[in-house]
């Protein structure tokens, strides 16, 4: 804003001064010359006024549509990788084994029952019927992880393609397991650098990107779900564009 603030008024007073020198200085017979040539100046720099304005808008509204891409893409990675977690207890190395996870894997459906059964020992050192509480898990049957997922889409099969900017681009995936409190906790994170997805885009614009600290912005340099550092699987964008836990 400011930047167009001082190019507004450097236009103002560049033609005020212009049309001043013209009038003063230059011959009768020179000037509807040099107003052409004036007014061909005035609207240059009303275009650059203009692009000034333009061109972040444009960078915002192209960057608000490709971000909410590439984020439902970071879902379906998330939601395919806590169900691998689920049934596997940990998470997918790569895209080729979360693939074929999504395509054959089942989950378990069970039910939990709360029930009293009797305690031999506690029986036979007082002579008396004594009872104990457990928990049953029974089996109830097994469902599909591609039709609980993904139901009648396969687009789990190119989840891996960065789906908007710089074209053939994948999303970088790493998992493995963090140490906390002794024990090994599976990790995961997928994510993609901003400088592919905008990559076309203004270049100051794009650093100024790279460098958003805004609680209604994406921190960072890059989209990403999950991480290597920390045990979550969150993403790093705003509620704006969607559930992000």
């Amino acid at each position: 804003m400011l930047k167009f603030i001082l190019i507004a008024v450097g236009v103002v007073l560049l033609t005020i001064v212009l049309v001043k020198i013209v009038d003063k200085f230059v011959p009768l017979k020179l000037k509807p010359f040099l107003s052409i040539l004036l007014w061909v100046l005035i609207g240059y720099l009303g275009y650059q006024t203009y692009q000034s304005i333009y061109e972040p808008i444009k960078f915002n509204k192209i960057k608000k549509k490709r971000y909410a891409q590439v984020i439902e893409s970071l879902k379906d990675i998330r939601d395919a990788q806590l169900a691998h977690k689920t049934v596997t207890g940990k998470f997918a190395q790569g895209f080729d084994g979360l693939i074929k996870f999504v395509d054959t894997a089942q989950f378990t459906i069970t039910q939990r029952r709360d029930t009293s059964v009797l305690d031999v020992e506690m029986t036979k050192r007082y002579q008396v019927d004594m009872f104990k509480d457990e928990v049953i898990i029974d089996t109830l049957g097994f469902v599909s992880v591609k039709d609980s997922l993904f139901k009648n889409s396969d687009r789990y099969k190119t989840m891996m393609n960065v789906p908007v900017g710089k074209p053939g681009e994948k999303f970088k995936m790493q998992a493995g397991f963090l140490e906390q409190n002794g024990l090994n906790i599976p990790v995961f994170e997928a994510s993609v650098k901003k400088d592919v997805i905008l990559y076309d885009l203004d270049k100051d614009l794009l650093v100024q990107e790279n460098q958003v600290v805004s609680v209604d912005g994406v921190n960072g340099d890059a989209l990403k779900v999950g991480s290597m550092e920390e045990v979550k699987t969150n993403g790093n964008w705003p509620k704006t564009y969607g559930d992000n836990e």
